[in-house]
């Protein structure tokens, strides 16, 4: 094929989408081609074709951007755990602050007054939680232990990993041998990984009974490689310590105000420790507690927000779905010596209405930290008795983004700031926070 009939079947690629795809149009399709990158010319090879558009692997780089760069890890491409490696890394940070950008204004038609800088970590072996899948394959005569492949069920062959701590990193084979040295090979087919600042815990997920011969086994490697075991045999509540039994309690830190967060490893917390202290600041800054002020923290988890408001000498209000977590919350508010100013209940935010929402009583302010699916019916429900300061906190620009729509249009709410926080380096993940003011009239 000569350069010209290459050129011929290329396309400029435009943006990137939400999951690190490059966008570019043809034949009156948009087409989203995996590994390629803003204004580079490529060829693509489609494995899923719909009316109006098509998915793509990347074929031909004609002409790369300046922003690609070489992937670090020799497992990017096949692991399903990162998509941008291929992308420098303050390139990235740049392509999530677009996406929030073109969020915020497609879907909830607003735009902040000012844009936060973005906020910034390490690139490499930030990750400090993870659900790893273990499977023996006969084909290749061992067990592999990792994330799964991009495309398909398949558990990656994976060495090593960029992104996890390094410990853990190096482990993963070796966990594999762990495995292969069991009664049964199939009985483990999940762990899950918890760094905290005084221990590295594994979780293994057993769906049988373990032999004494497996039992020894996990102890010896537990004794050789510094790490606690658990065993969860059911949900995560049946999670349990298994060895050693004197290992230190999990815990992670936010010395800016002073708070040590105990936590069990099936527990919600950030992958990103650092990441999250410094997440955790920059929303305090925004937030502006002050002593005698009433502050909601909902969807307030193990209450990584709701200490320090309530550090500041507010009164602190955590609410959250599940019983679990709002137990943990009041637990590390006694730990913290923080009972006096904060309250805890667990309620279904999902499902909340104006009138649930009163009785719950005024706010000056309100934290909003939701999931994925965000916070509609909250914000739906927000009435003339509403907090004249939120600062939302995202994992999902799209539902921010709608959720901005009906806190400016319908609440009486202004855009003042947002901006991304790089929570999780090499993925298309955008993490972001918001500040909405309510507006005088």
């Amino acid at each position: 094929m000569t350069d010209k009939s290459i050129h011929a079947n290329s396309v400029v690629v435009e943006s990137l989408d939400y999951e690190g795809r490059g966008i570019a149009h043809a034949n009156g399709k948009v087409i989203f081609i995996e590994g390629a990158l803003t204004d580079e010319r490529v060829t693509y090879s489609s494995y899923r074709k719909k009316t109006s558009f098509e998915i793509a692997q990347l074929g031909q780089i004609i002409k790369p951007t300046f922003m690609r760069v070489q992937p670090k890890c020799k497992h990017f491409g096949v692991c399903g755990g990162c998509s941008m490696q291929h992308m420098d890394a303050r390139a990235q940070v740049a392509a999530k602050q677009r996406i929030l950008e073109d969020n915020l204004w497609h879907i909830g038609k607003v735009k902040a007054q000012t844009i936060l800088p973005p906020i910034y970590g390490q690139s490499w072996g930030y990750r400090q939680r993870a659900r790893l899948s273990v499977r023996h394959v006969l084909k290749k005569g061992k067990t592999l232990v990792g994330f799964r492949e991009k495309r398909g069920g398949y558990v990656a062959d994976m060495q090593h990993c960029e992104i996890l701590t390094p410990k853990i990193a190096k482990l993963l084979p070796l966990l594999g041998q762990l495995n292969e040295s069991f009664t049964t090979r199939d009985a483990l087919p999940q762990i899950e990984v918890a760094i905290g600042e005084h221990v590295d815990v594994l979780v293994l997920r057993i769906l049988q009974a373990l032999s004494p011969a497996d039992e020894d086994a996990i102890k010896q490697f537990a004794d050789t490689y510094a790490v606690q075991f658990w065993l969860q045999t059911k949900g995560p509540e049946t999670a349990v310590p298994f060895y050693p039994l004197d290992a230190p309690q999990l815990t992670y830190s936010l010395p800016e105000f002073g708070i040590t967060m105990p936590f069990a490893p099936t527990e919600f917390t950030q992958v990103n420790a650092d990441m999250n202290r410094v997440m955790v600041s920059r929303a305090m800054r925004l937030l502006d507690p002050q002593p005698n002020e009433r502050i909601a923290d909902l969807f307030c988890g193990l209450g990584n927000f709701t200490l320090p408001i309530a550090r500041s000498g507010a009164q602190a209000v955590g609410i959250e779905g599940s019983a679990a977590l709002v137990q943990r919350a009041a637990q590390n508010a006694a730990f913290n010596d923080l009972t006096d100013n904060t309250q805890f209940s667990v309620m279904n935010l999902f499902e909340i209405d104006e009138a649930t929402l009163v009785q719950l009583g005024h706010f000056d302010k309100m934290l909003i930290d939701p999931p994925r699916d965000g916070a509609f019916e909250l914000i739906k429900a927000l009435g003339a008795d509403a907090p004249g300061r939120i600062v939302y906190v995202s994992c999902n620009p799209a539902t921010l983004a709608r959720d901005a729509e009906i806190l400016v249009h319908q609440k009486g709410y202004i855009l003042k700031t947002a901006g991304v926080m790089n929570m999780f380096p090499h993925t298309s993940h955008v993490e972001s926070i918001a500040l909405f003011e309510k507006t005088q009239a």
